[in-house]
């Protein structure tokens, strides 16, 4: 990348964003203008190392070739129908991420968000349409310490209540229980519950990882149980954990799969529900949509992302590289870190709260030239793109080191 030429220095910019848009973020005092691969650069020509990849949006790194190719190609031929017609792009894509996840159906949409809303419409649905709950009664557990996304309907069940506050009245139909509690679960589930939600992977809440055999204790319970096991893995899913999904790590199969992030390549909003047609099949034309969901330029560089997925290069990346970044983490124990938690290319950094917060610690990171971000009190995230390379990666574990001891 060449240095960008801008009228406007990063100080100026953030200056002016300062009475224009709305407070819901607190982003790091860095103002991206171009990148490429896991590298960013700001205004004046800084570089920086990408250590979030836009929360796993970014899983194939920023401008992977083959995605911006098959944007390009797009382009050029159709952007948007709407549904009101059918796509020559949309059946491949379909096919082919239902035989990625090993489930039948899929529906398209947008964001993270769009796809838990349609994950919790269609289960209520199968609830009142095939298991008989009676009407306007289902409900759905979910697990406590949750990150869904921020919907009215959504942040009804989070726990956080920085996400909850100020946003009443709240939706019913919801059930929370502790995340890693098979026991508090099934306590839970009764005649009327339509489905189980949960992340395999809290990721907002500090990459919190269940206990061996929960996720397989989950399949065995909503199975026996008689309702929906639905993942949401819109973070951790698309090779993030070394493995496609994260719920494979223990070999199971949910009725109903949210995916988004990655899914867009980086390049445009695209999410999905996948599921089994018996639980997708109980749709029937108007009662859900989505103008843009299943548009041609999505469909096209989701299938483009699907073919990069399909040849298992970076679920091996993921899981290879790692290796590397758990033995570096744990080198950092009892220097400046007590404790962490990783899988795959995903881990949370628990900083010893004396050293400062975790958004303090990015703030160091980012002048040192490594991008993070911080998630609870003095916790951070590191998510790099599934293509970084060994020698980054130890690039920014050195750095950690570094500031860690300032």
């Amino acid at each position: 990348m060449t240095a960008p030429a801008h009228s406007r220095s990063s100080a100026d910019l953030i200056r002016a964003e300062e009475p224009v848009l709305a407070h819901n973020y607190h982003p790091l005092p860095v103002v991206v203008s171009r990148a490429e691969g896991a590298w960013v650069e700001d205004v004046e020509g800084r570089r920086y190392l990408d250590m979030l990849a836009g929360y796993s949006a970014l899983n194939f790194g920023h401008r992977h070739p083959a995605l911006i190719e098959a944007a390009h190609r797009q382009l050029d031929r159709l952007t948007l129908t709407s549904r009101a017609f059918h796509n020559d792009r949309l059946a491949e894509f379909a096919e082919r991420l239902a035989a990625l996840t090993g489930l039948d159906m899929v529906l398209p949409m947008n964001t993270g968000a769009e796809a838990v809303e349609s994950g919790i419409k269609v289960a209520r649905k199968w609830a009142y349409d095939v298991k008989g709950v009676p009407a306007d009664l289902a409900t759905i557990v979910v697990a406590a310490d949750n990150f869904h996304g921020r919907t009215t309907t959504i942040v009804s069940f989070s726990t956080d209540e920085t996400a909850r506050s100020g946003f009443g009245p709240f939706t019913p139909g919801f059930r929370i229980v502790p995340y890693n509690d098979l026991a508090a679960l099934e306590a839970a589930i009764d005649d009327t519950t339509a489905a189980v939600l949960i992340e395999p992977i809290q990721g907002e809440a500090g990459v919190l990882i269940p206990d061996d055999g929960y996720l397989t204790g989950v399949r065995e319970l909503t199975r026996r149980k008689g309702c929906l096991f639905v993942a949401d893995e819109i973070q951790s899913g698309l090779g993030r954990t070394g493995r496609t999904l994260a719920v494979e790590h223990e070999s199971v199969v949910p009725d109903v799969l949210l995916l988004g992030k990655a899914l867009g390549g980086g390049i445009v909003p695209v999410s999905a529900v996948v599921a089994r047609r018996e639980v997708l099949g109980v749709l029937r034309p108007g009662e859900h949509g989505s103008t843009f969901g299943g548009n041609p330029l999505a469909a096209a560089v989701g299938t483009a992302v699907v073919e990069l997925l399909e040849t298992g290069e970076f679920q091996r990346r993921a899981a290879e590289l790692g290796e590397v970044l758990r033995d570096g983490l744990a080198a950092l124990a009892g220097k400046g870190v007590v404790g962490f938690r990783a899988r795959g290319l995903w881990a949370g950094v628990d900083v010893d709260p004396a050293l400062g917060t975790g958004r303090e610690v990015s703030e160091r990171l980012m002048r040192e030239g490594i991008l993070v971000k911080d998630t609870h009190g003095s916790t951070i995230r590191l998510a790099p793109p599934l293509t970084i390379t060994g020698g980054e990666l130890e690039e920014a574990l050195g750095t950690l080191e570094k500031v860690l001891a300032l």
